[in-house]
């Protein structure tokens, strides 16, 4: 686990592997960015017409090495590029400096100390970086034997000049970061894990210990009480593999006068199709198909860290959707917790299944507002690419809410709609409604579904992460290959907005 300090000292004078300073793009070529002052007085004041002869020309992401000339105890200087220069008077966004961030700990892997030594003005630059590169520095090896010779550890401490270490501001900044992305990190290690180390048994385990690690209560319904107590969805899904379901919760309390935030997941942690089942190229990643569960569980460990004034649960809806002779055949009835029957068309649709009977479980509670999370449609991918969140929900105002939070913590998302004219070809002659609907829209679809399980007036969100959970081309900034933890950083804050007052 990477190690953050906030130091005091000069960039010239820290003892450290590299010393990460930045660099923009400027209107007659690239320009040194603020916090790098010391190091480019050690170029004699030319340090940006160094990377310039090298190639160098302040583009986001890009990095230059250079050996360090006398006068700074570091042994390398790593330019990162920050994009294009603000206008006098302005700054840089916090998403910059948090990828570039991201980009210095991918780079500096192996490493034991780097001095991040980037621009900040006010507590939220430093928290910025931080989190860029504490989630740079992350990296997945507990399945490897050591002797790969292309492995190198991740970066171990993260220095932060500039930052103030007395300052209260800027302390509470990097216990935030520290507990936002270490919990990120614990749920793209569940994401990354194979199905077979991750079965619906053992992530509720997990939940279970680290909830209890940290004051949450925590209950777990195994396959008899799932049965037993009506949940057709998640025990349905569940029938056809030999390693049952579970439904979790796990409760923080705040006070009782606090508002509640309901967060509920889709933990799939191995999805085959079921009997329509997926074809060649298509189920290799599917160990991914609990990212939405994983998304929960992290983000409410992250608010009992943080001590937030918000009542939260997390609900983990866990199943592995496997073909057997068990298994749910299309053309099934299922009768879900809220007592409506559903007829299964697509057992590939199995997500909203699930997810259905834990959103009805929630809604009992009578909580403020309920956000779902889910890698729940190939056709919101097809919609919005492969970094981009769908939010819907059946209040705008929220919805615009998610949203915004979304792009404060630098997590791309774009509001979608629940187009009512949807919801009549999920129509069915057999059961109250059918999993599957229009092909055209299949996102918006399965959105319409999942309303159908939400309690009368309750507040309500879906989040369709099924396109940035899991990044399967080369790492940019601080996102790695693999497992990327979406939607935790929008949930935490979520829960922290609505601590705040801010959402009514």
């Amino acid at each position: 686990m990477t190690a953050l300090t906030l130091s005091t000292a000069g960039a010239a004078t820290l003892r450290a592997d590299a010393i990460v300073v930045g660099v923009a793009k400027g209107a007659r070529g690239p320009v040194v960015a603020p916090g790098a002052e010391a190091v480019d007085t050690a170029f004699d004041g030319k340090l940006a017409a160094v990377l310039e002869t090298l190639g160098a020309t302040g583009a986001e992401g890009e990095v230059t090495k250079l050996p360090s000339p006398s006068g700074i105890k570091a042994p390398v200087v790593l330019a990162v590029g920050l994009g294009t220069a603000p206008e006098q008077g302005g700054a840089f966004a916090a998403e910059t400096l948090r990828r570039a961030a991201g980009t210095a700990s991918r780079v500096l892997a192996g490493a034991k100390k780097a001095a991040f030594s980037l621009p900040i003005e006010a507590s939220e630059d430093a928290e910025a970086i931080a989190e860029g590169a504490l989630l740079g520095a992350y990296a997945f090896t507990a399945y490897q034997s050591g002797d790969r010779k292309d492995a190198k550890a991740p970066l171990a401490e993260v220095a932060l000049l500039g930052a103030k270490p007395r300052d209260k501001a800027y302390k509470a900044a990097a216990e935030r970061a520290l507990a936002v992305t270490e919990e990120l990190n614990r749920a793209r290690d569940l994401i990354n894990t194979p199905p077979n180390g991750l079965t619906p048994e053992i992530f509720a385990n997990l939940a279970a210990a680290a909830g209890k690690e940290h004051g949450l209560k925590v209950q777990i319904l195994d396959e008899k009480a799932l049965v037993k107590g009506g949940f057709g969805g998640i025990a349905g899904v569940g029938q056809g593999s030999e390693n049952p379901p579970r439904l979790v919760k796990l409760t923080y309390t705040h006070s009782k006068d606090a508002k509640t935030l309901a967060l509920v997941g889709k933990g799939i942690t191995y999805d085959s199709g079921g009997i329509s089942l997926k074809p060649a190229g298509h189920n290799e990643t599917m160990k991914c198909d609990m990212s939405g569960a994983a998304a929960v569980f992290a983000a409410v460990i992250a608010v009992a860290r943080l001590g937030l004034a918000v009542n939260v649960t997390g609900w983990l809806a866990l199943a592995e959707n496997m073909p057997s002779g068990t298994a749910i055949r299309p053309g099934d009835v299922l009768r879900m917790y809220s007592g409506k029957t559903v007829e299964v068309l697509n057992t590939d649709a199995e997500g909203r299944l699930v997810l259905a009977d834990a959103l009805w479980k929630a809604s009992e509670e009578k909580p403020d507002a309920i956000v779902d999370v889910a890698t729940l449609t190939g056709a919101m991918v097809v919609a919005l690419g492969n970094r981009t969140f769908g939010v819907m929900s059946n209040d705008e105002a929220f919805r615009t809410a998610i949203h915004e939070t979304a792009e404060e913590v630098g997590e791309q998302s774009w509001p979608m709609p629940l187009p009512a004219d949807l919801r009549k070809g999920m129509d069915s002659p057999t059961a109250d409604i059918a999993n599957m609907g229009e092909r055209m829209g299949g996102g918006l679809v399965a959105g319409l579904f999942l309303q159908e399980f939400v309690g009368e007036g309750i507040t309500w969100a879906h989040l369709d992460i099924a396109g940035p959970a899991f990044h399967e081309s080369a790492p940019f900034g601080y996102t790695p290959k693999g497992g990327t933890g979406s939607s935790v950083r929008t949930l935490v804050r979520l829960a922290e907005r609505i601590a705040a007052g801010d959402l009514g």
